[in-house]
């Protein structure tokens, strides 16, 4: 009868620890969840400006544009930049526009702009959205889709840097959300974006309505706006001014479509703790001291109950 009762002590005790231990493992286990996939720009994608209508103009034309210049609907006659200024191909529907370098190619800017819609639209309607307040400075955030109460954002510099953390992933995507009917965007003169941890500029979006970039501003991103673009004297944007209808306004800027490095877009997925991070442990770390724990403590209520029942 006491063997029979000190068998069902050691499968208790058994059974009690295999569910602690598993507990553990899953609670400090990464878990995975979908994340979101960077907004696909198609044939928009090697532009670093891209307008509709009436031009594109640069004061001074000291501005350096790294990446294609496109206008449609509006002619190639719209197009002030000098060939000297980019270093991509400058494209118009026509045959006017900056020469030697200007190429005319309608089809190829028709669909350019079609993709560029598409990627407007596909902004537009991700989820799930994460409302911040409209004074984007001093804060840091990390993946995900954002939008604010006053459906604008601004970049004040004297509030401090946004800060864009990727928590170690290449592949996060930034997405944010300004539905208001005008100046969505307003990122302040001397501000900046900073990109942390494998945060890409390629993967960062703005779509709005209209945008203004602050003179020596460092700007990061995409953006995807309805109508017009204005970016003041001595910006620095790693991205795209892209404008559905409107134009786009330079003086004295420099402008360097964004490419994405080292992503793997084989497993979309993101890391997040299954315990509060609290700077102390890791996942895998707590591991390593719960998993010997638990071990341990097997081993001493075995020799526990073997002592008792010699004893016995």
């Amino acid at each position: 009868m006491r063997k029979f009762s000190n068998t069902k002590v050691v499968g208790g005790i058994f059974i009690a620890v295999s569910v602690f231990i598993t507990s553990l493992v899953i609670g400090v286990s990464p878990v995975a969840r979908a994340a979101q996939s960077t907004v696909n720009l198609g044939g928009a994608a090697p532009f670093a400006i891209l307008a509709g209508t009436p031009n594109i103009t640069d004061a001074g034309n000291t501005s350096v544009i790294h990446g294609n210049v496109g206008l449609s609907p509006a002619t190639g006659a719209g197009i002030g930049l000098l060939c000297s200024q980019v270093t991509g191909t400058i494209y118009s529907v026509d045959a006017t526009g900056p020469l030697p370098c200007r190429v005319t190619n309608g089809p190829l800017m028709v669909i350019a702009k079609n993709n560029l819609t598409n990627a407007y639209i596909d902004a537009a309607g991700r989820t799930p959205l994460t409302t911040v307040p409209t004074e984007l400075g001093g804060t840091t955030l990390v993946a995900g889709v954002y939008n604010s109460t006053s459906t604008t954002f601004g970049i004040t510099a004297g509030a401090g840097s946004l800060t864009l953390n990727g928590q170690g992933d290449s592949s996060s995507v930034f997405i944010f959300q300004a539905p208001f009917s005008g100046n969505g965007l307003t990122v302040g003169n001397g501000s900046t974006v900073s990109l942390i941890n494998g945060a890409q500029a390629c993967n960062v979006f703005w779509r709005v309505d209209t945008a203004s970039i602050g003179s020596t501003a460092n700007f990061v991103g995409t953006i995807l706006a309805l109508n017009s673009i204005t970016a003041a004297n001595g910006a620095t944007i790693s991205g795209r001014l892209l404008a559905r209808n409107g134009n786009v306004t330079l003086i004295n800027d420099t402008i360097t479509t964004s490419t994405c490095a080292g992503n793997d877009t084989s497993d979309n997925t993101v890391v997040v703790p299954g315990l509060p991070n609290t700077g102390l442990f890791s996942s895998q770390s707590l591991l390593w001291i719960v998993v010997p724990s638990a071990i341990v403590l097997v081993v001493l209520l075995l020799a526990y109950v073997g002592r008792r029942k010699h004893l016995i």
